[in-house]
């Protein structure tokens, strides 16, 4: 069960702020950092993993390092707003390596994407996959990145 923002204390608040810039951190130098034991850190953290508030540990790969060069952030329209064309939706685009972020979104445009292909071919090969291929999908706009300026996911943590 998720932590309440109350249940966050400062000392877990600092402990984030490092982790986010770098999970393998020793607990012990977060301890220096902090002003706390060891072993309290480690209690802290292994307290945010079983409440989910540390969703998990990753490591962020460059996608040009493995040849990943097209960046799409890709607008998704649904023929309708039911239940059974959102949640067919969601399942498909969580399954789905290729799409690294997705957002059901409100406003006119039912989801929006991040996706990462090898290139433009791979990239459509997709588009035929998620979206031709998919009655319930009415249409979809892409948007090229042409420079990652940023990416990320570290939170501001208040």
């Amino acid at each position: 069960m998720p932590r309440k923002p109350d249940d966050i204390d400062a000392f877990d608040r600092a402990i984030l702020r490092i982790l986010q810039r770098d999970n393998k951190t020793p607990q012990r130098t977060i301890a220096e950092a902090v002003n706390l034991s060891a072993a309290a850190v480690q209690r802290r953290i292994a307290a945010m993993e079983k409440s989910g508030v540390i969703a998990a540990n990753v490591a962020i790969v460059d996608p040009e390092a493995l040849s990943l060069g097209v960046t799409a952030v890709v607008e998704v329209f649904l023929r309708d707003e039911r239940t059974a064309s959102i949640d067919r939706a969601k399942t498909l685009f969580r399954g789905t390596p290729e799409v690294q972020q997705c957002y059901y979104t409100t406003g006119g445009t039912s989801f929006v994407l991040i996706i990462v292909t090898a290139g433009m071919r791979a990239y459509e090969a997709l588009t035929r996959r998620l979206f031709s291929d998919h009655e319930w999908v009415a249409s979809f706009r892409t948007l090229v990145a042409l420079d990652r300026v940023k990416s990320g996911a570290e939170l501001l943590v208040p």
